[in-house]
């Protein structure tokens, strides 16, 4: 069984914006995949389904950014899930609006869903795909950028961003984490013609 979740904070003043993208994302898969998020277990909105014969649970945390691991460490309790079965989904102001990032383990960064959830289940090694939400404009406050929502016109790069998510899960999910590593995290073009790498 695999639980797959997305990181944000509950509530309407928080539901399109920039830190809620793991949210935007379930939510999407699980109109995707024809299943409603309204059961309410284990801290968290859930909704499971049954997808090329394996059993999984889509989840969005209630317990606010800063405190997802409670959430996180009753679903895998809950489920009997271990860390390796868990793909977390969240938004990064390092990586350019359109692009994601896909990890087998790896630290949270200033991210603070991802240091509650390693603090609380005692381990960095799960998948992950970053969500790229940057850059910063200049002058402003990463708080209140992470906390505004997208553009109109930043709306279908998102749209776009999510698909590509999708894609990497399901590559996660079918074992081939490492097709999606090679996939999503090359080399890039940068400004000039030079190579940057997909951090």
């Amino acid at each position: 069984m695999w639980a797959v979740i997305g990181l944000g904070n509950p509530g309407r003043r928080y539901a399109k914006t920039r830190h809620n993208v793991g949210f935007s994302f379930i939510k999407s898969l699980a109109r995707r995949w024809g299943v409603k998020l309204k059961k309410r277990k284990f801290a968290a909105k859930i909704a499971g389904i049954k997808k090329d014969e394996e059993n999984l649970v889509l989840v969005q945390p209630q317990t606010y950014m800063n405190q997802s691991g409670l959430a996180v460490i009753e679903i895998l309790r809950g489920y009997k899930i271990t860390p390796e079965n868990m793909v977390v989904v969240y938004d990064d102001l390092d990586i350019p609006l359109g692009q994601i990032r896909v990890r087998k383990e790896g630290r949270a960064g200033t991210h603070k869903g991802m240091r509650s959830i390693i603090q609380e289940i005692g381990t960095q090694s799960f998948p992950r795909i970053r969500v790229g939400i940057g850059p910063v404009a200049a002058r402003e406050e990463a708080t209140r950028f992470v906390l505004s929502p997208f553009t109109k016109e930043e709306s279908p790069i998102l749209e776009k961003s999510l698909a590509k998510t999708q894609e990497a899960l399901e590559m996660i999910l079918a074992g081939r984490i490492d097709k999606a590593m090679n996939e999503f995290n090359q080399k890039e073009k940068g400004p000039g013609g030079q190579e940057e790498i997909k951090a």
